[in-house]
């Protein structure tokens, strides 16, 4: 195939263009545009023979862009408007304001782009600015395919479900080809459990009724008319993660964690404040573990619905360190809970887990707390690099 000619809007840290290698396309980004000083830093670190433009979307003019003469636009709107556990301000939030510039310039483009896809959280289905997405393609002459994908689905043991939208110029019989094609491209894991859903969801089958999922861990809320076994812990959440963990499509976490001699766990142990404040809320995974959830912006700052921590320590059982820790003084959970070594998964280590190749890092003045900030709004490479190859198949 001829190469392409792509369009990374809100570029960040080269999610999108590791994506475009992973799928093995012949390509060449014209430009990437963000207005984050620190996600440019660090693309510009990892391409840079790659124009990266430092601008707000909205300040581009339309001459500026038909220049630019792209067959595709990729693209990861800002999610906060559409986050569920946010103020969901949908087109009315500011975030959103560059996105809607993007869909008034779109049809009056001298050359529509052939491909287009868009990339966003659990919500956005459910948005305004989701159906003036669909209509302005459906209006500009686009055929389009809609689907909620978590990395449990390319066999990757992190929860991440996303919306995916792919879209293509003049189509026919688009949908229905790509809809043959996801269970291919997406093998279907033997269990379909919140907080990792396995199976992509069609936005066709059902657009509102996507899949149950628990990006942020919050185990109290789970906890409707069962007992407490440990550690806030139901029979049920205990049961969930028996089965994520017996899925042997999803591979195991210690595929992506560092060598031990690699890493200084020191730095990363959890320290003995967090410990016992927090830890009855961690969700807590060993190197064999076929889970882990959703890492966001927060990792490494907050301890609620940021992400799972890794217990270092195999030879200790979880549910005897945590039987009867209420009733100990603090000196001795703190004994208890220090042996089973908690510590976080490094950026390195969140980074294999989001899909990025062992090319990819990161320049030596950005600190760890801007790593984890910058990953946590990235995305899965794997995941749109399968949707790449499907669209432009």
């Amino acid at each position: 195939m001829e190469e392409l000619k792509v369009l990374e809007l809100y570029s960040g840290i080269g999610g999108m263009h590791y994506a475009l290698k992973e799928s093995g396309l012949s390509f060449q980004v014209v430009a990437a545009i963000d207005i984050n000083p620190t996600a440019n830093q660090i693309y510009k670190h990892n391409f840079p023979s790659t124009c990266l433009w430092n601008k707000t979307i909205e300040g581009i003019s339309l001459d500026d862009f038909n220049k630019l003469s792209f067959d595709m636009i990729l693209m990861s709107p800002p999610c906060q408007p559409f986050t569920r556990i946010g103020l969901q301000g949908d087109i009315a939030d500011p975030r959103t304001k560059s996105f809607l510039y993007i869909l008034d310039l779109l049809p009056r483009l001298h050359r529509l782009p052939r491909f287009i896809l868009l990339e966003n959280v659990k919500g956005f289905e459910s948005s305004i600015a989701r159906e003036r997405l669909v209509t302005t393609l459906k209006e500009s002459g686009y055929a389009y395919h809609e689907i909620m994908i978590s990395p449990t689905s390319v066999g990757i043991p992190n929860s991440r479900l996303r919306y995916y939208l792919i879209a293509k110029i003049s189509a026919e019989n688009f949908n229905s080809e790509i809809s043959s094609k996801i269970a291919d491209a997406f093998p279907h894991s033997t269990e379909n459990d919140p907080p990792a859903p396995a199976h992509p969801i069609s936005l066709e089958q059902s657009t509102i009724s996507s899949p149950p999922d628990q990006d942020t861990f919050l185990p109290e809320n789970d906890m409707q008319g069962d007992d407490v076994l440990y550690k806030l812990e139901t029979a049920r959440d205990a049961q969930r993660k028996t089965n994520q963990n017996k899925d042997l499509s999803v591979r195991q976490i210690q595929d992506f964690i560092e060598p031990q001699m690699e890493v200084n766990v020191e730095n990363y142990l959890l320290p003995p404040k967090t410990l016992l404040r927090y830890a009855l809320l961690l969700d807590i995974v060993l190197p064999t573990c076929r889970r882990s959830v959703c890492f966001t912006k927060g990792y490494g700052r907050y301890v609620e619905g940021t992400g799972s921590v890794l217990q270092s320590s195999t030879e200790v059982e979880l549910e005897s360190v945590f039987r009867g820790l209420d009733q100990l003084s603090e000196e001795e959970k703190l004994q208890r809970l220090s042996k089973l070594k908690l510590r976080h998964f490094t950026p390195r280590e969140v980074a294999n887990l989001m899909g990025f190749p062992q090319n990819f890092s990161f320049p030596e003045h950005i600190s760890i707390r801007q790593q984890y900030k910058v990953l946590g709004n990235s995305l899965n490479v794997v995941v749109v690099a399968r949707l790449l190859q499907l669209m432009v198949s």
